[in-house]
């Protein structure tokens, strides 16, 4: 493994220079799981705050678009894409979200933020049925451009 990129030599925090790294197409998914119980998930479609599928997706999408405000060493990049699904399963509701831009770093922390405020979103518009919802797995499914090439998660 490399050097952790966001320390200078003396061990303080820095945000690193990319500058000088060319602009290339960069592309991330990220997921994330919001386990649900059975209640929850049939009283989903008449939910007095709206649709929380919907809502999160957008809230998703939002934050993407914020994540540098958000994570204090990211970088403000122009988003040329962003994509978030939600989606009703027997157990909860997976989400999914890529996002893509043009430039010299990466969008994956734009993609681990957006599914992980769409997650909190479901949290919120169902908090009043069930405070025993769980938010799991939010993690990186795969990246693509850059130095350091393409990622793909093991299904495992």
């Amino acid at each position: 493994m490399s050097q952790l990129s966001h320390f200078d030599d003396s061990g303080r925090a820095r945000m690193v220079d990319v500058s000088a790294k060319s602009s290339t197409r960069r592309e991330a998914t990220a997921s994330a799981f919001v386990e649900l119980s059975p209640e929850v998930l049939a009283a989903l479609p008449d939910n007095p705050k709206g649709n929380p599928l919907e809502v999160a997706r957008f809230a998703g999408i939002q934050a993407a678009k914020q994540t540098s405000a958000l994570i204090p060493m990211c970088h403000p990049l122009p988003l040329s894409f962003v994509d978030v699904r939600a989606e009703a399963t027997a157990t909860g509701i997976e989400i999914h979200a890529t996002v893509a831009t043009t430039g010299p770093t990466g969008v994956e922390m734009e993609a681990l933020t957006a599914a992980s405020v769409a997650a909190l979103t479901i949290y919120d518009m169902t908090k009043a049925l069930d405070k025993s919802i769980v938010i799991r797995s939010i993690q990186l499914e795969s990246k693509s451009g850059g130095k350091s090439g393409d990622y793909q998660r093991n299904p495992d």
